[in-house]
């Protein structure tokens, strides 16, 4: 799958996904973004899911254009950016489609969505067309969850309980793709009491760190630099989630 699909799980995805503290991701990111050697006004937010950090960074005083692949997200993060003075542009592309219709200052995409991207050519094709729309010195900020996470998850069976809506995902890696599927019973309440069940799969692929890097730098990027989530430090052996910066 490449980019997010979600399309039942749209309506239910921020009260499921409470714990992906949009707000400190939104302010490491913020912080980098200012501490960029080039002059940073528009940024695109690639992946944006229901809009949440593409919110935050539009309150900051940004010009946001956010792109993904799932209308049925988008739909959500327009309604939620109704209330901003300066919307952002919102673009029903998927990652290795990306076209603007001008150059950006910089790039972020969070929370995993490049993992979405499975397979290798999808990924290098994504990576040279972000490097395309981004202006000479813009860095590209994004994280990914380490092949340690995903393989910690094959069998295991999570729930995520947001009153009216309900969730379980039962995850299995595969050693030989080193893909981790994620098999998703939603429920979700109806006026009348009664609940609708719909079924989702979704795909993560664990990339290597070093086939990354190796994939920036193909694409054209200069400086990589990798880091744990949300800090500047080196990642620890047992991380589950890669913060990247590229320039």
């Amino acid at each position: 799958m490449s980019g997010r699909s979600y399309t039942a799980f749209a309506a239910s995805y921020d009260g499921l996904m409470a714990d992906g503290n949009y707000r400190r991701r939104a302010a490491y990111l913020i912080r980098e973004l200012r501490k960029s050697a080039a002059s940073v006004q528009t940024v695109l937010d690639l992946a944006c899911g229901t809009g949440s950090l593409t919110c935050l960074l539009a309150e900051q005083g940004f010009s946001v254009i956010a792109s993904d692949a799932s209308e049925d997200m988008l739909t959500q993060a327009a309604q939620k950016a109704a209330y901003l003075s300066h919307p952002p542009l919102f673009l029903r592309q998927s990652m290795p489609r990306l076209r603007l219709t001008g150059p950006v200052d910089a790039a972020v995409s969070t929370l995993d969505s490049l993992n979405y991207l499975t397979r290798e050519r999808d990924l290098a094709e994504t990576f040279r067309r972000v490097r395309k729309w981004l202006k000479p010195g813009g860095p590209f900020l994004f994280d990914v969850n380490t092949p340690h996470k995903l393989r910690r998850m094959d069998r295991q069976t999570y729930m995520n309980d947001a009153g009216e809506s309900f969730c379980v995902w039962q995850t299995f890696f595969s050693e030989k793709t080193q893909i981790c599927t994620y098999q998703v019973d939603l429920f979700q309440q109806r006026p009348d009491g009664a609940w609708n069940r719909t079924f989702e799969e979704h795909r993560e692929r664990a990339w290597p760190q070093e086939f990354l890097v190796d994939q920036l730098r193909r694409a054209g990027f200069s400086t990589v630099r990798v880091s744990g989530d949300l800090t500047r430090r080196p990642p620890k052996p047992d991380e589950d989630r890669w913060q990247f910066l590229a320039v």
